[in-house]
């Protein structure tokens, strides 16, 4: 087997990718139009070392953990939604900083529940933003 593209499946182990990059670069574009803080983005990474975030932030790594894939992959999906719900493009932006009724935020933003630490709040606001779309795509 190929080790350049071989993939162990144990969890919290990297994923071998031809490249990192793009998936950060997407991640550190949408933390930007969110006016994410360092903080709050190494939160949504599922990090705890701000070197590992700093370092992430000049390179990409040649590999990312498993974990930070799924992460990513939620936050450009709930991105994804926001700009098929909400036209207005900075709007979009805006909605996951705002006070959510729905019995989900129970009256905090999206935000606060993407920022408990846990990948399956990503997935819930994911989740969430899907239903009002009509679905996966």
């Amino acid at each position: 087997m190929n080790t350049s593209t071989a993939r162990r499946d144990l969890p919290g182990a990297p994923v071998q990718r031809s490249s990192s990059k793009p998936p950060l670069q997407a991640f550190f574009r949408i933390a930007a139009l969110w006016q994410l803080s360092p903080e709050q983005q190494m939160k949504l990474l599922g990090l705890q070392a701000p070197s590992t975030f700093y370092n992430w932030r000049k390179s990409a790594p040649a590999t990312l953990p498993r974990d930070t894939i799924e992460r990513i992959s939620y936050v450009l999906g709930i991105y994804k939604a926001l700009q098929i719900l909400i036209p207005d493009p900075r709007s979009a932006d805006a909605w996951i900083k705002k006070p959510n009724r729905a019995p989900l935020f129970n009256g905090k933003s999206a935000l606060a529940r993407m920022l408990t630490g846990n990948v399956s709040d990503l997935y819930v606001v994911r989740q969430y933003l899907d239903a009002h779309r009509g679905g996966w795509s």
